[in-house]
């Protein structure tokens, strides 16, 4: 098993927070890395006119990313 860097300057904690907030901000990474053919050709059938809308994206988005959230605050 690889041995974790701690990054120079951090806390545990900081570091901790930083990679569940990596992870639970994933549900909008097709807005985030626009244009993502791969992510685009996947969503586009559930989208009227096969376009994503962002807003729409977002709404989807926000029920996977809470429970991420919790998961992370529970666990």
């Amino acid at each position: 098993m690889a041995k974790a860097t701690k990054l120079e300057g951090t806390s545990a904690e900081f570091q901790y927070s930083l990679v569940a907030g990596a992870v639970t901000g994933g549900g909008l990474i097709v807005i985030a890395n626009a244009p993502n053919p791969a992510g685009f050709s996947i969503l586009k059938g559930s989208f009227e006119d096969e376009a994503i809308h962002p807003l729409g994206l977002l709404v989807a988005a926000l029920p996977p990313t809470f429970i991420s959230i919790l998961a992370f605050q529970l666990l």
